[in-house]
Order: structure tokens, then sequence, then C-alpha cells
């Protein structure tokens, strides 16, 4: 957020209905919901709040149910505790960061078992060819320029 006042808004946002979340609410469709983050568009006119929920997917659709009905009521919480002039509009969004980083998770240990299954291959690996394919230099202690031995070089000088 570029406005610091948009962000100390959100800030305070996420405090009030966190709070009243916690006291807890008549509805008893709402489950274990946490507020994840709030922002406030910079002329404070709209609030996006994101939460998550604990628990199946029909917890998660009973839970935004509720939020949805007990928008008016938390908006009115907030006003009358923000101070402002316009209190913001509440929209309440569901979070999905947490299953996205489960997955993420799930990506890197698949990829982890991948590493490791290479490795082992590549341990118990054995070369193609030669296990060393590179040309080493002969030894020239025995061998003149044009790499003949000394008893090569005494058979070309008798057949001379």
């Amino acid at each position: 957020m570029s406005n610091p006042r948009a962000g100390k808004v959100s800030e305070r946002i996420q405090q009030i209905i966190a709070r009243r979340l916690e006291k807890g609410l008549r509805d008893p469709r709402l489950g274990f919901v946490t507020i994840t983050d709030v922002r406030v568009t910079g002329d404070l006119q709209h609030a996006s709040v994101f939460y998550t929920v604990y628990g199946s997917e029909e917890e998660q659709a009973d839970s935004a149910a509720a939020l949805k009905a007990a928008t008016g009521m938390l908006r009115s919480e907030v006003g009358k505790q923000l101070g402002t002039r316009l209190t913001p509009t509440l929209e309440f969004i569901h979070d999905e960061l947490p299953e996205s980083a489960q997955h993420l998770n799930d990506l890197l240990a698949e990829a982890k078992q991948r590493d490791e299954a290479a490795q082992a291959l590549a341990a118990s690996a054995s070369y193609a060819g030669e296990a060393d394919p590179y040309v080493k230099p002969r030894d020239l202690g025995d061998e003149d320029e044009d790499g003949l031995t000394e008893s090569e070089l005494s058979r070309d000088e008798d057949r001379d």
C-alpha cells in the first residue's frame, strides 16, 4: 500500500473483525475462522477481508455464508470503533494461500524424491565405454621423436 493511512486503517479493521469473531457470532454455521489480511482501497471506501477456515469444504462453505450474513453487523462494528467519517464496505474473500502453499510443498517433496532417485541411479551407473576415455601421453623415456622405441629403431637401421 502506498498510502500509510490505508495501511493503518487495514490493520485496525483486521483487529476489530478478529476480536468480534473471537467473541463469537450467533450463527452456528461459523467455524474456526482466521482473518489473514485486510486490504483497503486508497480512498478508504472498500475493504477486502481475507480469511481462512479450518475444516472441510462444507464447513468452509458454511462459514462463508455466515460471514456474508454477518457483513452488515461487522461493518457497523467497524464503523463504531474505527472513528472515520465513512465506514468502508466489507468484502470477505476466502484466502487460498494455505492451499497453494501446501501444493508448493507437495511439488517440492516430489522434486526431492526425483533428485534422490537420480542420485541413486548415478551412484550405481557404469561408463558406456572405457572408464577413462581420454588418451594419456606415452612415457617418452624409451621413445624418440617419431614415437619409435629403441628396438624398433635398431630393426629399421639393420634394414638399411
